[in-house]
This record gives C-alpha cells, sequence and structure tokens, in this order.
C-alpha cells in the first residue's frame, strides 16, 4: 500500500501520543520508510526506544545532538509526506503564527511536501475561537486537518477532540496521497483536444 513511501511523523506533547506508536507499527507494516521527530514535551508521553525500535530508524528530537546537527531542511524535503499526530494545542498556535523553537516546527516550516496534522485536544480546548483560529490558519497555508472524534477524553469528560485513530490516519493519507488513481496516471501523458 505505501512500499517505498516516505513518512515523516511528528509527535507532540500529549496524552493521545501514544496512539503514535499504533501509528508507526501500520505504516512500517504498509511498506513506508518512517522517521520520526518528538517534541520535547512528547518524550513525557512515549518513549523514543520504542518508536526507533518501531519505526527502525533513529527517533529525531533536537536540533542539535552533542556534534551533530539534525538538518531539518534535508528532514522537510526528504519525506513525501509529513505527519503530525497527535498535534497539540500549544503546537498547533505555534505553527499557525511561524514560531520555531524546536526540531519538529523547524522541519514543518521547511518541508516541501504535503503535511497532514490530526489534531488531540480536551473538548473546551477543541472548541475555543482560538483554537479554530489557529485551525484555519494552518488550513488556509495547506495542512490537511484530519477531524478530531468524539469519544471519551483524557480528562474523563466524553465529546469532541480525540485524536483519529491511527487507522483512519492511515486510510486518509493512503486516501489523499497514494491512490490507485494517482499510481493510475503518474507518468502518463495526456493530450488536449479542443472541439469547436
Amino acid at each position: 500500500m505505501l512500499k517505498g513511501k516516505k513518512i515523516l511523523l511528528g509527535i507532540t506533547g500529549s496524552i493521545a501520543a501514544y496512539k503514535s506508536i499504533f501509528l508507526v507499527r501500520l505504516l512500517v507494516e504498509a511498506g513506508a520508510e518512517v522517521k520520526v521527530i518528538m517534541t520535547p514535551a512528547s518524550k513525557d508521553f512515549v518513549s523514543k526506544l520504542t518508536l526507533s525500535t518501531l519505526s527502525k530508524n533513529k527517533v529525531l528530537t533536537d536540533l542539535f545532538d552533542e556534534d551533530s546537527w539534525s538538518n531539518h531542511v534535508m528532514l522537510g524535503r526528504w519525506a513525501d509526506v509529513m505527519i503530525i499526530a497527535p498535534l497539540s494545542c500549544n503546537t498547533l498556535a505555534k505553527m499557525a503564527y511561524g514560531l520555531c523553537d524546536n526540531l519538529l516546527l523547524a522541519t514543518y516550516l521547511s518541508a516541501t511536501c504535503p503535511v497532514v496534522a490530526a489534531p488531540a485536544m480536551d473538548e473546551d480546548m477543541w472548541h475555543h475561537d482560538s483554537v479554530k483560529e489557529n485551525v484555519k490558519k494552518i488550513s488556509a497555508s495547506g495542512v490537511k486537518i484530519i477531524p478530531v472524534e468524539k469519544g471519551e477524553l483524557a480528562s474523563g469528560l466524553y465529546g469532541d477532540g480525540r485524536m483519529a485513530e491511527p487507522e483512519t490516519i492511515l486510510q486518509f493519507v493512503t486516501d489523499n496521497f497514494f491512490s490507485k488513481k494517482e499510481k493510475l496516471f503518474k507518468k502518463k501523458k495526456f493530450i488536449k483536444v479542443i472541439c469547436k
């Protein structure tokens, strides 16, 4: 399904980050090469070791790692698609205003590939006017938003704001960027015929 495709997965600081572990596994099983970038806050929720083991690639977290530099420009050019899942309220706001204080945001701002985001937050945050505005801003700049789901939230409340399930994200990416129709017309030439 995704054989040979290069997927860059960004993980932000949200309790929904645990779903990213399953998403990595699904992407790899579908044949994709997966590289993971974590924000500093995401490390409180999921382990680099788990993600590097499943992705079969080193997990990136910092612009500078001892004596090496994580080249955010090349990462943004390497990927066929960049997925940010979960997209926290904090990272959403930074994306909307072009802030760049970590490797994930630097890569997002440098990305030449399509970017997909799966928001995750509590219902009251999700329905806040500033969050709605930020979603509009990043959508206007080309980010594809995977709709949040309704269900039990980390707060114990029930409502909108759950991150889409990993299977839903995989299907969204496949349908929107790697569909059979795209493959059918890839490298084909067309002649435009005008009849009067």
